[in-house]
């Protein structure tokens, strides 16, 4: 009696992972995943790389011939800021659609509606032929891609995550990185070629057109591999477990949230997703489309070398971007991420100080430094932001925080930066600027979870062979990365 008394009460089990609770990635499909929303990223930069360098043409183009030269600029770069205008617009419709009917087609018709409308604005006539319905036609295809825009970033990144394996999510999720700036040197680059090969004359009656129509091969190419992919297992399981669960008290849990629900519940991490993209945009964007203003209006550079001085940094900070994402597998997204925002803080002054040099080999130098900490803030979002919320609500919450941060901050960041070096009389004052937003970055860095080598939020684990999930279940009591009792209580009701 004594004995079974000292049993106390009666023990209650605690709950096991199994193996067949454990994920396998389909190799093959990751691929085509991987492929699919690579080359998907890549025509979408594509697209800002081409209009941002051939914005002056389009300018005159566009505007009648009598029209001031500074008002003609003025409306290129409104067209430009469009897009941004109408990323939130298209993050938040698309990102609940995505929530609701499914990852890939929404990831589809993105790409379909980006490919029609850059095509669109190759075939679309100019002021001279249509007077004022060309310019009018013109937004109106901007506001088309800035809308499908919305929903691709935030909709690659959720597919990637969470088709790939927990231990290498970072590495492939950078991958969706390396595309989009690869995207926008590519584009760049093409514009440049025809710029130096072409006469001026050529360029501004039909030559001008040529990057915009091939948009419709590319996009060809990349809808042919999403159409070969299927939704994500996460995907399937989250919206399994809420059709069973519909009636059920734990409905609210599995199921996709309202705009309105989804701020109130997440606030925090949207908040935190925000001020991270914020920095790590304004780090980014001005290294990509505030550059070529600033060598040539600041520094006095001619357009076309102006131009050609960024390429060689974005294809090499391109390359590193991977790297980088693998780095964060190993010592974690955190770390990587003080990385970006610390080295923000600390070389912008210094990066700027040696593009205002005024040579080639200081002003590469400088390009170089400003893409150190672009290379680690966007190598990790992909995978850092789709972490923060569960698998029901991934999407949507992607959507809102990643694309109304990059409106704000990306879209306008030329701008801004222009503007304060125009106020301040100061070459240094982007600097500044990038310096304050990183310590903002800093700080959101500090409330972001570690998510390295651990399960999404609502999904079970991922692992690439039969092998790693024997191996998870045999060593789960003492696995750092794994919280067996929380990954029951976030995960779908089916489990």
């Amino acid at each position: 009696m004594e004995a079974a008394n000292t049993r106390g009460p009666k023990f209650l089990r605690k709950r096991r992972l199994k193996v067949e609770d454990v994920n396998v990635v389909d190799d093959s499909m990751l691929k085509k995943a991987i492929g699919g929303t690579v080359v998907g990223n890549l025509m979408e930069w594509y697209d800002v790389g081409v209009y941002g360098y051939l914005a002056v043409i389009i300018g005159e183009l566009f505007m009648p011939a009598t029209l001031d030269p500074a008002l003609k600029t003025l409306f290129s770069l409104g067209i430009f800021a469009v897009t941004f205008v109408a990323r939130p617009l298209g993050g938040v419709i698309l990102g609940q659609l995505g929530d609701r009917v499914g990852r890939q087609k929404i990831l589809v018709f993105t790409l379909l509606m980006m490919a029609l409308a850059t095509f669109g604005i190759g075939i679309l006539p100019d002021y001279s032929a249509w007077g004022i319905a060309a310019p009018i036609l013109l937004v109106v295809l901007k506001l088309i891609q800035g809308f499908s825009t919305g929903g691709e970033y935030a909709g690659a990144t959720t597919f990637i995550t969470e088709y790939a394996p927990d231990k290498r999510r970072g590495y492939y999720a950078s991958l969706l990185d390396l595309g989009s700036y690869m995207g926008f040197a590519v584009g760049a680059a093409f514009v440049s070629i025809l710029q130096l090969t072409l006469t001026e004359d050529v360029m501004e009656g039909f030559a001008w057109r040529i990057p915009f129509l091939v948009a419709l091969p590319l996009g060809v190419i990349a809808l042919w591999f999403r159409t070969k992919i299927e939704d994500t297992p996460a995907f399937k399981e989250a919206q399994e477990a809420a059709n069973r669960a519909s009636e059920d008290a734990k409905s609210s849990a599995d199921a996709p949230k309202g705009v309105i629900d989804l701020v109130k519940a997440y606030w925090r991490e949207l908040l935190t997703g925000f001020v991270l993209v914020s920095a790590a945009n304004t780090a980014g964007y001005a290294l990509t489309s505030y550059m070529p203003t600033y060598l040539t209006q600041t520094l006095k550079y001619d357009p076309v070398h102006g131009n050609l001085l960024t390429l060689p940094i974005l294809v090499g900070m391109s390359l590193c971007i991977p790297l980088a994402g693998h780095l964060s597998d190993k010592i974690g997204r955190r770390r990587v991420l003080f990385i970006g925002s610390v080295s923000a803080v600390l070389l912008a002054t210094p990066a700027f100080l040696f593009m205002m040099h005024g040579a080639i080999w200081s002003t590469l130098l400088g390009l170089a430094l400003l893409a150190i900490p672009v290379t680690f803030y966007v190598s990790n979002l992909a995978s850092s932001l789709p972490a923060l919320f569960p698998t029901s609500s991934r999407y949507g919450g992607m959507g809102i925080s990643y694309n109304f941060a990059v409106a704000i901050f990306g879209g306008f960041a030329p701008f801004i930066m222009q503007a304060l070096v125009t106020m301040s009389g100061s070459s240094l004052a982007p600097a500044f600027w990038v310096m304050g937003m990183s310590v903002a970055g800093f700080i959101a860095v500090c409330f972001l979870k570690e998510s390295a080598r651990k399960p999404l939020p609502g999904s079970m684990p991922s692992v690439a062979t039969d092998a790693e999930a024997v191996e998870l279940v045999k060593t789960q009591d003492e696995n750092p990365d794994l919280d067996v009792d929380s990954l029951f209580d976030e995960a779908p009701a089916n489990h």
